[in-house]
């Protein structure tokens, strides 16, 4: 028996860049305001660019830069460009939950699109990420192909992250706690984002209000025109059942990995899956 879910444009004036081996660093005011960064990799050209969104916790240094997919990308000929979400790395961390959720950071998604002036992109999202990137191309005709992971069958039965494997309520004690004892105590799922969130020095306030405004509407999977890869961990407790969310794709197909949540972004066929998926030809 399954186990169902039952929790209850306008173009921005660009910051000073500081081109170097990490990519350019940038930034944008998004659609409220709110200050992103941003990073681009790669020669300006008539080529369709890679946008990546990064997982909850992470940035794009994390997720995309430290497990070589932008290296793999850059080796293909492509452009990258990888925003930090709204209370993630560089960009600003109010700690306000009504700043929060995918909704919104679909927005500065479609911000961030028209401020580095793109007909078209390809769009990779992972987690987090993955249902920001499923929400603009679900709004957007302007996503070529969108390359997912990290999520399964809970997009459809709990309108987002599922949450039955590792509580919200969880995350955010987790985030909270001061006592390294009761961390060490913690559900285990919940106490990976805690250690992810001291590796990385996040702004702990600024998560738990994500983690307050996740979303939970679900996503019209139906408006999605693009071809779309699904990239899901063979230990993945947040990406159970991925072909129950290929199956309600218009153009959906699957790849397992090795790894869980956490490690599936390390299996050398997550970039060489992403890779090969966007290497169509261009029109």
């Amino acid at each position: 028996m399954r186990l169902l879910c039952l929790d209850g444009q306008r173009r921005a004036g660009l910051s000073a860049a500081s081109p170097g081996a990490s990519g350019t660093a940038l930034s944008f005011e998004s659609w409220d305001g709110l200050r992103i960064a941003y990073r681009t990799w790669g020669e300006q050209s008539a080529s369709v660019p890679v946008v990546l969104h990064h997982g909850f916790v992470a940035d794009a240094e994390t997720n995309w830069v430290a497990t070589g997919l932008v290296e793999r990308l850059l080796a293909a000929g492509r452009r990258v460009v990888a925003p930090d979400a709204r209370g993630h790395g560089r960009s600003e961390k109010p700690h306000d939950p009504a700043r929060y959720g995918e909704s919104r950071m679909a927005r500065d998604l479609a911000t961030l699109v028209d401020v580095i002036g793109a007909e078209w992109i390809d769009l990779v999202g992972y987690s987090m990420g993955a249902i920001v990137a499923l929400l603009y191309a679900a709004s957007s005709s302007r996503v070529r192909r969108l390359a997912i992971g990290g999520v399964g069958a809970g997009v459809i039965e709990c309108g987002g992250v599922d949450r039955r494997r590792v509580a919200n309520d969880l995350i955010v004690t987790a985030l909270a706690s001061e006592d390294p004892i009761e961390i060490e105590r913690m559900d285990p799922g919940a106490r990976a984002y805690r250690r992810l969130a001291d590796a990385v020095g996040a702004d702990r306030q600024a998560l738990i209000a994500q983690a307050s405004a996740i979303h939970r509407d679900g996503v019209v999977l139906g408006r999605i025109g693009a071809p779309t890869l699904l990239l899901a961990g063979e230990e993945d407790p947040l990406a159970e059942r991925p072909r129950v969310l290929v199956d309600a794709l218009p153009d959906g197909r699957l790849r397992m990995l090795d790894g869980n949540h956490m490690s599936a972004l390390g299996d050398p066929r997550f970039g060489e899956s992403v890779v090969d998926f966007l290497a169509v030809q261009e029109e």
